[in-house]
């Protein structure tokens, strides 16, 4: 075993000993949520607040960038308007908390917090489109939705989580399906280029898709142990909600038509998609493009003349362009905030003593890959934003690697059940398109199809399960 093994942060238990236990020892430790008095709820704490800014920051951007406006609509929602659209109640009904009084009195029609806005909001839009010139609509909001979960774990699945959910509504059906996957792509690009982490683009079956859509478009992510995350949707709703909320509009041609709409959102759980994308041992790793602090100055043994100086000289320099923290706390010692950033994830640390003052130097760690190397402290700023850019290529590439390490390929049934039996990771199989087989394997495996993948791979001509002609090569794995 190498001594950067050995040396690991003892408090956290081993990701190969019990990834689960592993992943709630990162998110309390590291100090990023706590556990509220509400069953279900977390409260995300400062660090891990940190991590959604940066989200919401680069994706805000990119949304508005492309013609979308933000605005919100009520928390809660009346009954009448979930039971509208059947598939859509059905679906949620489950997981719905109720509002039955307000103060002392009982309230005529329950209201149900949302748990996602389709109900809300297309009843809007029935008052704002007239004609053709009034589309498309094009509106986001961040906001919090509530759902009823029996089983929850911080960030990946709470009863209340952050959001934000876009809702578009079209005058054709090629241009809602344009929205819907440019807004994928959207996703893509967010996760890939910010977040380091690499997915598969796919389409979920009629079983999986959300409730009340046409289709819904999914990112796929695999974390650390080979399960995967659905990292984000982008729903094609058709004129389903349209028609439940009357949702008309004169076209060019003088004919009143139902508009089409689409629905979208990432959440919260992103956060934990990047710590069991790139967490290890030692703790965190946040890619830099969106880790609260890209660096962090150790002034070392900074009761001796000129070290504080020094170190808070760095701090003010990298602050012009990083988001920089100093730790010259006197009650620890290095090795122990070796350990506490490490654990933090926080891409670099600069660590700044006498002698590297004397040699007009600073020593760096890596977070991603340990290593410790000095750099002069001439033309700081520009080798640091080198560094930076490095690690977010490599954590990526590292996450990838990960994958693809962990994607099987087979048409043989008994292997497939055998992979998901080990939870070996993702496997690419084909499919006839049948709902029986899609149940076959839910019920022989405890996996389901994660999706149909946008870019298909001709793997054969039949469907392992049943014999029969296959249509689509999917992607099967156990998900959290």
């Amino acid at each position: 075993m190498s001594k950067n093994e050995q040396d690991f942060v003892k408090e956290v238990t081993p990701m190969e000993e019990d990834f689960a236990r592993w992943y709630t020892d990162i998110v309390i430790k590291t100090d990023m949520v706590d556990y509220s008095p509400v069953r279900g709820c977390m409260v995300i704490k400062p660090y891990g607040y940190g991590v959604w800014e940066g989200i919401v920051s680069e994706l805000d951007k990119r949304l508005k960038e492309t013609g979308h406006k933000n605005a919100y609509f009520p928390l809660l929602i009346p009954e009448s308007h979930l039971s509208a659209e059947k598939d859509h109640f059905e679906g949620f009904a489950p997981e719905v908390l109720w509002v039955t009084q307000g103060g002392s009195e009982e309230l005529t029609e329950r209201l149900f917090i949302r748990p996602t806005s389709e109900t809300i909001i297309l009843p809007m839009y029935s008052k704002w489109v007239q004609s053709y010139r009034d589309l498309p609509i094009l509106i986001n909001q961040w906001c919090n939705v509530v759902r009823w979960e029996k089983t929850t774990r911080p960030f990946l699945r709470t009863a209340e989580f952050l959001w934000q959910e876009g809702h578009t509504l079209h005058a054709t059906a090629d241009e809602a399906e344009e929205e819907t996957l440019k807004i994928l792509e959207i996703y893509r690009q967010l996760l890939e280029d910010e977040l380091a982490m690499p997915v598969i683009l796919g389409v979920k079956s009629d079983k999986e898709k959300f409730a009340g859509a046409d289709r819904t478009y999914t990112m796929e992510a695999m974390m650390h142990d080979g399960k995967a995350l659905q990292a984000g949707t982008s729903h094609n709703l058709g004129q389903n909600f349209a028609k439940m909320f009357d949702v008309l509009f004169l076209d060019r041609d003088s004919v009143r038509k139902h508009a089409w709409s689409t629905s979208w959102a990432i959440t919260t759980r992103l956060i934990g998609g990047i710590i069991m994308t790139h967490g290890d041992n030692r703790g965190l790793k946040m890619p830099p493009k969106v880790a609260p602090i890209q660096v962090v100055v150790l002034p070392i043994a900074f009761h001796k003349e000129g070290v504080l100086d020094k170190a808070y000289e760095i701090k003010k320099e990298l602050g012009k362009k990083f988001r920089v923290e100093i730790d010259a706390r006197d009650e620890y010692s290095a090795g122990w905030k070796f350990n506490y950033w490490e654990m933090k994830g926080v891409p670099l640390r600069l660590e700044v003593g006498p002698r590297d003052i004397e040699k007009n130097q600073v020593m760096v760690v890596r977070r991603d890959t340990l290593e410790k190397f000095a750099i002069p402290m001439d033309g700081l700023n520009e080798r640091i934003d080198e560094l930076l850019i490095d690690i977010q290529k490599n954590m990526f590439e590292m996450a990838l690697k990960n994958r693809e390490e962990k994607i099987f390929i087979t048409n043989d049934y008994d292997e497939i059940i055998n992979l998901m039996k080990e939870n070996k990771g993702f496997v690419k199989t084909m499919w006839c398109d049948d709902v029986e087989c899609e149940n076959k394997l839910k019920a022989d495996t405890s996996a389901t199809i994660r999706c149909i993948p946008l870019e298909q791979e001709d793997l054969g001509d039949t469907c392992p399960m049943c014999g029969k002609e296959a249509k689509h090569m999917i992607v099967l794995g156990k998900a959290y």
